[in-house]
Formats: C-alpha cells, structure tokens, sequence
C-alpha cells in the first residue's frame, strides 16, 4: 500500500472523526514510568510468549536491512536482547532500553551466547544521547506502540541515522476494519498491561511522523503487525 492510499484512507476515515495531520495516535496515555514496571512485571514471561509469536517479524526485519560488513546499528527497545544473536557479526549494535530490568535480561543473553558486537545503554528512545548522524541502521522493533511519544522517538531515530541510513519500525496497528478497529480501541487500555497500545492509528503516524515508507509488509501470524521501511533522505 503506497503513503498516498493511507493518507486517503486516513481522510475518509471516521472512527476519530478528524483529520491524520492533528488526530490522537491512541485511545491510552502513558508515562515512562509506568511503562518501566509494566516491563518489570512482564520481563520473566516475555520471551515464553511474546517471544515465540514475534519471531518472524523480527527475522524479516533484519533481512530487510541488508546491514554491509562495518555499518553502526542502533537497536531502540532492546528488550531482553532477543534480536542480540540475529545480527551479522561483522556490524557494530548499541541497543538501548528504558527498563533496566529488560537490560538485565539482555546482558545475561548475550553473555550465554557469545555475542560481542552488541553493547547496550539505559537509555530513553526519545531522547537520546548520541550525535547526530550516528548509525547507518536504526530498528525499532516492537517498541513504537510502547512509548508516550512515538513521533519524539521517529524525530530522535531520525537525528541520529545518517544520510541514507535506513529506519525500521515493525510494529501493531490499528486493524483497518471498522469492527476490527473499534474492538481494539475498547480493548486497548487493558493491553497496555500486556506492554503495548493496541490501537496505534498507522495512517496518523506516517502523517504526523513525516515518514514516508520505501515498504510497508505485514509480518508474523496473524498478520497483524507491520513492518516499515524508511530510508532518511541523504540531503538531510
């Protein structure tokens, strides 16, 4: 599906009634903070369920970087390091993470496993700590419905990925279907507990993002969740 179509269906949309350019991303409201604990109370489970299910999007994703010997990879929401071992071992990974238990988690994986291209930074996806123009790839798996401001995190993933770079967001979405989308907006404080907003408005975040997708796939099973493929413009 081509930017233009969504920007479409996002003006004939009615759910929110207003425009994609000044519409709510989600029905919820989060803070860092009690994103933290509710990834302190999932983190023993999370690679049991989340993990397993997750899976294949997070493969398709890392075969669609086309990540060359050498290239700088920022990981935003390094979670339990479930992607650690993925990467080719001849690129450079920081992956950084809010929740320190998470980072705990991650730091035991990649010791059990060998990996010594990744290092990992309590960090805040929306403002990061890194130059500008720092990383050739920068992949936000899984995280984007998460945070309080997706648009601060794609402005930050933006700094600091260079000319040419790539982003890549894989993430759920608001179901296109208007029975499909309503369910999700009743349901979506509940799965805040569960770690993320189910009703993220995909349409509305392009727009106000400023984002503007070489790929848009659908991944994993059910295919509910969306992998995206941004390139920054070189002149930027």
């Amino acid at each position: 599906m081509s930017l233009f179509e969504l920007r479409r269906r996002a003006q004939d949309e009615e759910i929110l009634g207003s425009d994609a350019a000044t519409r709510a991303l989600s029905v919820t409201v989060v803070e860092n903070d009690f994103v933290a604990r509710t990834y302190e109370n999932i983190a023993w489970f999370y690679d049991y369920t989340f993990g397993p299910v997750l899976h294949p999007g997070r493969i398709k994703a890392i075969e669609r970087m086309g990540i060359k010997p050498g290239d700088r990879v920022l990981e935003v929401g390094v979670g339990s390091g479930i992607n650690a071992a993925l990467y080719p071992r001849d690129c450079s990974v920081t992956g950084i993470d809010l929740s320190d238990v998470m980072l705990e988690k991650a730091r035991e994986r990649i010791a059990r496993k060998g990996v010594r291209n990744v290092q990992l930074l309590e960090m805040d996806a929306a403002e990061m700590k890194f130059p500008d123009n720092t990383f050739d790839v920068v992949y936000a798996p899984y995280v984007i419905s998460v945070v309080p401001d997706p648009i601060a995190v794609v402005k930050e993933m933006r700094r600091v990925c260079t000319p040419g770079g790539r982003m890549v967001i894989v993430n759920h979405f608001r179901s296109q279907s208007r029975v499909g989308a309503w369910m999700e907006r009743v349901f979506a404080p509940a799965a805040l507990y569960l770690g993320f907003k189910s009703d993220l408005d995909l349409p509305a975040f392009l727009v106000q993002a400023d984002l503007n997708p070489t790929s848009i796939e659908k991944v994993n099973f059910p295919r509910i969740w969306t992998l995206l493929m941004c390139a920054k413009d070189s002149r930027a």
